[in-house]
């Protein structure tokens, strides 16, 4: 697939994002009174204006749309041929972002039934397009991936994890969207250097989305992605890094964990600090990811707060975060097309994560080896806001 084709599909997507994202902003007094994130009290919210939170909307619309629109106004052989794989992928989705939008309109829909939505999709997507991962280049464990139900387990669980990651780093304008942005950009460069048009497709589709949409987002937060959102392009970029593992051998599996390391390592370490250090449930909200720091340690810090644009602290978040991403991404791109490569660019950004979360946690950095852990469960060594 040419460059600009695989430009020209994401463009279509972006200007369907961009629309629906401005048809619900200028809408939202008919549906501001369910679409509003009213409670800013949370301990994970941080912006001082209700705004629609169905950003999620546009977002699929510009999946969809954008693929329709281009296939009349551009006819592609290469394109059609794909259509199919993309729609099946998009109805794949729908659990997933029919329990996340759900959720934005209601806000009675619980985290256990979201999570038990996006593992139907991607049990959906391994029927629908063979999406089953049977290898993870990890030794030991790839034989169990020979027995079909564990893989279609393994993957399902895989799946609904990436999901659920891009939904945890969703807090602050412009993060979670341009981080999957990123993640979509970095794949789909690999899907055009092992020739997969699917995958590109699939790659310029949800990158046009999510740019169409960041639009409205960043830096003021005019609209918000939602779980249906987020749990909708956690999903989709998830299910391409299985598909570009499932349809070409080249690719390892620890180059496509390393473009996507970030939320991985972020939602593994919430696991690890809410269950085992603080001893409470996995899916209990708190303010201590990595994000909430370089809020509380960082941002308040560098930018003083004026009354009524609360929004330039907000978004200052995405610019501390996504060009480190982004960095991270670009590298993992050029070196982990070897094994070697991948694993080193995997252990290297766990190693920043954790070396700058103890930073911002302690407020210093120590010499010892003291755990982590016990910093992050001493609240008192927090700065109060």
């Amino acid at each position: 697939m040419l460059v600009s084709e695989m430009i020209e599909v994401g463009l279509a997507a972006a200007a369907v994002s961009f629309l629906f994202s401005v048809l619900i902003v200028f809408s939202q007094k008919w549906h501001g009174k369910h679409s509003h994130d009213h409670d800013l009290t949370g301990v994970q919210k941080f912006h001082g204006t209700a705004v629609p939170r169905i950003g999620g909307i546009a977002v699929v619309a510009g999946v969809l749309l954008g693929l329709l629109a281009f296939m009349l106004v551009f006819p592609r052989a290469i394109i059609e041929s794909n259509a199919r794989s993309v729609l099946l992928l998009m109805a794949a989705s729908l659990p997933a972002f029919v329990a996340g939008i759900a959720e934005d309109f209601t806000k009675t829909v619980s985290v256990k039934i979201r999570l038990s939505a996006t593992i139907c999709s991607a049990l959906i997507a391994s029927y629908l397009l063979g999406a089953t991962v049977d290898q993870l280049d990890i030794w030991g464990f790839d034989a169990l991936l020979t027995i079909t139900p564990v893989a279609v387990m393994v993957t399902a669980f895989v799946v609904a994890g990436g999901a659920n990651a891009i939904n945890i780093i969703d807090g602050f304008n412009g993060l979670s969207v341009s981080i999957s942005l990123i993640m979509a950009c970095a794949l789909g460069v690999v899907g055009w250097q092992v020739g997969d048009d699917l995958v590109v497709i699939l790659c310029a589709l949800a990158a046009g989305a999510a740019l169409g949409f960041l639009m409205l987002n960043y830096p003021a937060g005019k609209l918000f992605l939602g779980d249906g959102g987020a749990y909708f392009l956690g999903f989709w970029v998830a299910e391409i890094a299985v598909l570009l593992l499932v349809r070409n051998d080249s690719v390892n599996a620890w180059q496509v964990l390393a473009i996507c390391a970030y939320p991985v390592i972020e939602v593994l370490f919430s696991i690890y600090r809410r269950r085992f250090v603080k001893k409470r449930s996995a899916g209990a909200p708190d303010a201590l990811h990595l994000h909430t720091l370089v809020y509380r340690r960082v941002v308040t810090r560098l930018v003083e707060f004026v009354p009524g644009k609360d929004w330039r602290r907000n978004a200052t978040v995405a610019f501390v975060i996504v060009p480190v991403v982004a960095l991270m991404a670009s590298c993992s791109v050029l070196v982990g097309h070897t094994m070697i490569g991948g694993i080193v660019m995997v252990l290297l950004q766990a190693a920043l994560y954790w070396a700058y979360y103890g930073r911002l946690v302690r407020g210093r950095w120590r010499r010892n080896r003291a755990r982590c852990a016990d910093a992050v469960g001493a609240k008192t060594r927090l700065d109060p806001l």
